[in-house]
């Protein structure tokens, strides 16, 4: 996809570039997965009775997934510049302003989402969450990122009844990925 496309296909020219793709890579296929993992093990251990509808139904598991996604979105924000002149709800935008797109609230949009700040495994739309980006902008890896936690949910399922949550949460400081450092737990098995 990158070399396909006229944006990036030389970016091996442009050391700016081509460190910025890497490190989204990087970026995007770690940081995001780890923490979408640690901030569904709090969501479920924050709403007992979604972790209980997921022990008597594992087969929600895939939109468990896009909810934790959602309501995590491990990504907080991303910056785009406007290439054309816009209004948007009564704003003017010019080419050339430079915009922040917030993910966070997005997904926590009530107009999109009731009871957006809650976690609900089975939540019919879960799948509009925005945390994947839109359009052009969409994460590549999206996909993966979704068999990963699917498959990782559906091993822990098998193993534990709890993955209980037994101390404190400790976020990491940053005001791009909504990370988080220690989420200490106990395992339960079966």
């Amino acid at each position: 996809m990158l070399q396909n496309n006229p944006e990036t296909a030389k970016m091996n020219e442009d050391p700016e570039l081509f460190l910025g793709n890497i490190l989204l890579l990087i970026v995007g296929g770690n940081d995001t997965t780890r923490n979408s993992i640690s901030g569904g093990v709090i969501a479920l251990n924050q709403y007992p009775d979604q972790y209980q509808k997921l022990r008597d139904n594992p087969k929600l598991i895939p939109n468990m997934v896009a909810e934790m996604v959602r309501w995590q979105t491990p990504v907080i924000h991303m910056r785009r510049t406007a290439l054309t002149d816009y209004e948007l709800g009564g704003q003017s935008i010019k080419a050339g302003d430079k915009i922040v797109m917030w993910y966070l609230s997005g997904n926590r949009d009530e107009s999109v989402f009731e009871d957006a700040d809650k976690l609900v495994i089975d939540r019919k739309n879960a799948r509009s969450h925005v945390s994947f980006g839109f359009g052009v902008h969409r994460c590549m890896g999206n996909r993966l990122a979704e068999l990963q936690l699917r498959v990782l949910w559906e091993e822990i399922m098998k193993r534990f009844h709890t993955v209980e949550l037994v101390g404190d949460i400790e976020r990491l400081p940053n005001n791009f990925i909504r990370g988080i450092k220690d989420v200490p737990v106990r395992l339960h098995p079966i």
